[in-house]
């Protein structure tokens, strides 16, 4: 069974200059424990396929199914990352990874427990009681993550959740995000404009046209890597055949 099913997916958004069509006919599907990236020219309709996919937006026409339950509202299947990590200033890191599990009233010994253990496997247990001002870039987002992770989602959705860090921070969280979600054996979905850093995390990535969305092509990502990680991907002969093909599909001028 796969993890996520896109059946014909159609937006249509209702404006002062009439009906405006966000997506068109989407559709493709999700393996349990792939990493799917979703690229796209801008203002085509990713992140609105995103929320769609979470609940969050109801499609005009079309359905999700997440592990063979259609979806017809927020789900606990789904954890949401967004651009910007959204950790309270005013709470420690620990209380900050607590607050999903808070606002679900499920916080239980086995889930402190759980907190615990993430926050110790990815080095930032003893970072708990500061501050999300006094880390870096790359350990906020950590903390975002596992603030996400605690809550035991089958499924991430993360919506350019990289593009708000430099360049070098960037490279680094990309191989820090994506080893805690392959060890986690998490299924993802990821939005970006950042053709590198797909190739680079995705086992698929999906390619929509210019608005309205649709899917132009479906790459599949081999890369001769014995130890793949997303600094590794980024040597392999085969990247820039990937990087050259999709930034000519992602050309809105041919």
């Amino acid at each position: 069974m796969n993890a996520v099913e896109v059946h014909n997916i159609s937006m249509k958004y209702q404006s002062l200059n009439g009906e405006i069509a966000a997506l068109t006919n989407i559709g493709f599907s999700v393996q349990d424990g792939e990493f799917v990236s979703i690229v796209g020219p801008s203002g085509c309709g990713k992140s609105t396929l995103l929320s769609i996919i979470s609940g969050l937006l109801s499609p005009s026409s079309g359905t999700v199914w997440l592990s063979g339950e259609k979806v017809t509202g927020t789900s606990k299947k789904i954890g949401y990352m967004l651009q910007k990590d959204h950790l309270f200033n005013w709470r420690t890191i620990w209380q900050n990874v607590m607050l999903g599990l808070e606002i679900r009233k499920a916080v239980t010994q086995e889930a402190k427990e759980r907190a615990r253990i993430l926050l110790k496997t990815y080095g930032l247990y003893e970072f708990k009681n500061r501050y999300p001002d006094q880390l870096s870039g790359g350990m906020r987002q950590r903390a975002a993550l596992i603030r996400t992770l605690v809550t035991d989602p089958q499924i991430l959705l993360l919506d350019e959740a990289f593009s708000a860090l430099d360049y070098q921070t960037r490279l680094a969280v990309n191989d820090d995000i994506y080893s805690i979600i392959k060890k986690e054996n998490r299924t993802a979905i990821l939005v970006t404009h950042d053709i590198s850093e797909s190739i680079s995390m995705a086992d698929r990535i999906i390619v929509l046209s210019k608005r309205p969305g649709m899917v132009k092509n479906i790459h599949e990502i081999k890369l001769s890597c014995s130890n793949r990680t997303p600094l590794t991907c980024r040597e392999a002969p085969e990247f820039r055949h990937y990087f050259q093909e999709i930034w000519k599909e992602l050309d809105v001028h041919v």
